[in-house]
């Protein structure tokens, strides 16, 4: 992740008795590169008055005609684009901006050219722009809306759907009782339709209905997976155009709008011109197609999810940037477990694979007990403990499609399920984890065409450290019920475990695989069990 160097000034606030005290205070900005328009924004953020906008600049630029039609973008959209960031950054250095992000979406990820866009723009903007992954994007938008609404978490607690539509897809994520049940990823973004019905556009005579056709198409896998038998009371719409049409159909700037009006309103714009369209929405001239597309993306979505209460907040890419920035940076405080969200999404993939509850929920036990055991050592952090966390609950889910291969399974299955709020790397790592549980680990030479060195290494320890907790429940009876962990004189970790149940099998199958654990850490593993007679 692109993170700069930032520095917090103290500034000076009288509170409410008349004492001054003094508050952290930065500024920030984000940079949005999306299909269509790049954004940039800049933010005043402090622990005292939380985040506040303080200026807000766009530009229109279709980069995803080039990427969603040909594949690459062209020399000279690449050159406005780079003229573009060079007057935001014009315009950051008026602001004396301290920190900054900027993050590109799915225009820039899928041309083929990416490297030599990323390059030129270093080159004449003195710029670096992250390429976030669909999963990290939506999670940001995601965090952004946590963190606007002080009701989210009571929201959630109803089944609620948030909605992203970008231009090149749609996230759809599932909550019910404040937990994340699923999230999935329909490409059908209002660009991607644009592109994709642009070669018969002409002799359409119903340009709506084929978009319908389309989405509904998309549409009818999710819905049959997912959403039979599954009310949604509240639906959260993420999405470009949504904040002028809201604010057209609504008395009141709050986001919220009544279903029967929001219907009312989609039934007479439709039958307006793009021209009148743009009018109506106050948006520039070359938007005019897609506000219509987009609209009925829109309708038909509302129609799929067919909630009680719709809430279509005025949030950016830019906003969930400046959340996340702020909440590491610790000048504001969490609102929601997010982890939670990563943990509750991956047990949905592992109810799916129907991987054993009873036997990862104890492996994982083990795992921590082990990671936390030796974090004097292993240099690794709470990121990489949440990630070993995941690779625990899927490490069987390979079993699922064949019993010979699966290891190579479990890798397939992590690599092409998108997981909200994980980096490409990041799933690059579990999948790798899960897969050499049980095979031989690999020489760096293996991986070192998409691998660092330093990812090499914390795939290796995560492993071993999989493998050690895996064997202590060989069984799947979850025999041990206690373990102890002693890290002593620097090279050993002793592991005494509890069991009222024999344990030989368990205690065999450890001592067989200790020695990677042991030569990845350079430490030895001593193992002690202790027979008990458990209390009824």
């Amino acid at each position: 992740m692109q993170l700069c160097i930032f520095f917090l000034r103290l500034f000076p606030v009288i509170d409410e008795k008349g004492i001054v005290q003094y508050v952290k205070l930065t500024t920030f900005a984000a940079i949005d590169i999306g299909a269509y328009e790049i954004a940039l924004k800049i933010f005043e953020l402090s622990s005292r008055n939380g985040i506040r906008e303080i200026d807000f600049v766009r530009q229109s630029i279709e980069l995803g005609v080039d990427t969603y039609g040909s594949g690459s973008l062209s020399f000279d959209t690449v050159r406005k684009l780079c003229r573009t960031l060079r007057e935001f950054k014009s315009i950051m250095d008026g602001y004396q901006v301290e920190a900054y992000r900027a993050c590109a979406k799915s225009a820039l990820r899928e041309t083929s050219n990416l490297l030599f866009i990323l390059e030129q723009i270093r080159d004449r903007t003195g710029l670096e722009v992250e390429v976030l992954s669909n999963s990290e994007h939506r999670f940001l938008s995601y965090k952004s809306v946590a963190y606007q609404e002080n009701d989210f978490v009571k929201i959630i607690e109803k089944p609620t759907a948030i909605v992203d539509v970008g231009e090149g897809s749609v996230q759809i994520s599932l909550f019910d009782k404040e937990c994340l049940v699923t999230t999935q990823n329909i490409r059908i973004g209002s660009m991607r339709i644009r592109e994709l019905l642009s070669a018969f556009e002409d002799r359409a005579p119903n340009l709506g209905k084929l978009i319908e056709e389309l989405v509904a198409g998309e549409f009818s896998a999710f819905r049959r997976l997912h959403l039979k038998d599954r009310e949604t009371k509240n639906l959260i719409l993420i999405g470009n155009f949504l904040p002028n049409m809201l604010r057209t159909a609504s008395d009141e700037d709050t986001g919220y709008i009544a279903r029967e009006r929001l219907d009312s309103c989609f039934a007479k714009w439709r039958e307006k011109s793009p021209e009148e369209l743009v009018e109506i929405f106050s948006l520039p001239a070359e938007n005019a197609m897609l506000i219509l597309q987009s609209m009925i993306l829109y309708q038909r979505i509302i129609q799929e999810m067919n909630p009680d209460n719709i809430w279509a907040p005025a949030l950016f890419v830019c906003d969930g940037l400046a959340y996340d920035f702020a909440e590491r940076a610790k000048v504001i405080k969490k609102s929601h477990n997010f982890e939670n969200d990563i943990l509750a999404a991956v047990k949905t993939i592992a109810k799916r694979y129907q991987c054993n509850k009873n036997h990862y929920q104890m492996v994982g036990q083990l795992a921590i007990q082990i990671f936390d055991g030796v974090r004097k050592v292993h240099g690794m952090d709470k990121r990489h403990r949440l990630l070993l966390q995941l690779a625990v609950m899927l490490h069987s889910c390979g079993y699922y499609i064949s019993f010979l291969n699966s290891s190579e399974c479990a890798y397939n299955i992590v690599m092409s399920t998108e997981v909200i709020g994980l980096s490409h790397m990041e799933r690059e790592i579990v999948a790798n984890t899960v897969r050499y549980n049980t095979e031989d680990f690999p020489s760096y030479e293996y991986f070192a065409d998409r691998l660092e060195k330093e990812q090499y290494l914390i795939i290796a320890k995560l492993a071993s450290i999989l493998r050690l907790a895996d064997a202590l429940d060989s069984s799947h009876r979850q025999k041990c019920f206690a373990m102890k962990t002693a890290f002593r004189d620097g090279d050993t970790l002793a592991l005494t475990l509890s069991s009222a149940e024999d344990m030989t099998l368990e205690l065999g199958m450890a001592q067989s695989r200790k020695r990677f654990f042991e030569d990845v850490f350079g430490i030895s593993v001593l193992l002690k069990y202790k027979k008990v007679v458990r209390e009824k």
